[in-house]
């Protein structure tokens, strides 16, 4: 509790205390009505002002998270346009149509990604490179999927699941010889169901938690699992669409 707050709340007591003492004093009542009126007020005013701060404090991450996300962004396309440009001066065409190729199909999946529909969901996977260095996200996703619109009502459950799992692997994955763990992703739908499927391409920590992570997350989520393989890192989900 915000100290304010608590010294607020604590000096009700003296004037309560006084009016049980002499209960038939009048004017010790309206002095006990007046000191926590005061109170109360103060402690709204400390309640609002650490809303609005946590608020700043939320707002100012975001930022930082977007700036970060945007620096990312900017370095892959600076590199992807020194092959590019490398390619062509050196006359191999066929290098540079397969670059090409390359970046048209990760600016689908960009596109994709954006369209999920759950805006938390997506600043999280699209600044996941800007979390760690020892896990990347290899994202599939089976055509165009909203999938605030396919969970209506449970949208955010969906999303905190999908997080907290990809956390639980990033926390459990080991990254070999300098190179960075992936885990794949696959997201697709079809007219009753959900379809998630995860791989990690690399090795669970011995002694991780990796499975409880998992379960913990799933509890009350729309989302169950379909199958399990710790060895393999495997983990298949589904989910019914509509709830």
């Amino acid at each position: 509790m915000n100290r304010i707050r608590y010294y607020a709340a604590v000096s009700v007591i003296l004037p309560a205390v006084a009016v049980l003492i002499w209960p038939t004093q009048q004017w010790l009542l309206v002095i006990f009505l007046i000191w926590t009126l005061a109170a109360a007020v103060l402690w709204n005013r400390s309640l609002a002002r650490e809303q609005a701060w946590q608020i700043e404090q939320l707002e100012l991450t975001m930022q930082q998270t977007a700036i970060a996300t945007l620096n990312h962004h900017r370095h892959d396309w600076m590199n992807d346009l020194q092959i590019i440009y490398g390619y062509s001066r050196m006359g191999k065409t066929d290098k540079t149509i397969q670059c090409v190729e390359q970046i048209k199909e990760r600016m689908m999946t960009e596109s994709k990604l954006a369209k999920l529909g759950i805006p938390s969901l997506v600043l999280f996977l699209q600044s996941f490179r800007t979390l760690t260095n020892a896990m990347v996200i290899d994202l599939e996703i089976d055509g165009e999927l909203n999938l605030a619109e396919l969970f209506p009502g449970s949208k955010d459950q969906v999303a905190n699941t999908i997080i907290e799992l990809i956390q639980a692997y990033r926390y459990a994955a080991v990254s070999g010889s300098g190179n960075a763990a992936k885990l794949l992703m696959d997201v697709s739908a079809d007219e009753e169901k959900l379809h998630l499927a995860f791989h990690l391409d690399g090795e669970l920590r011995p002694g991780s938690e990796w499975k409880t992570n998992c379960d913990q997350a799933l509890q009350r989520s729309p989302l169950k699992a379909a199958g399990v393989d710790e060895g393999k890192g495997m983990l298949m989900l589904e989910a019914q669409i509509g709830k």
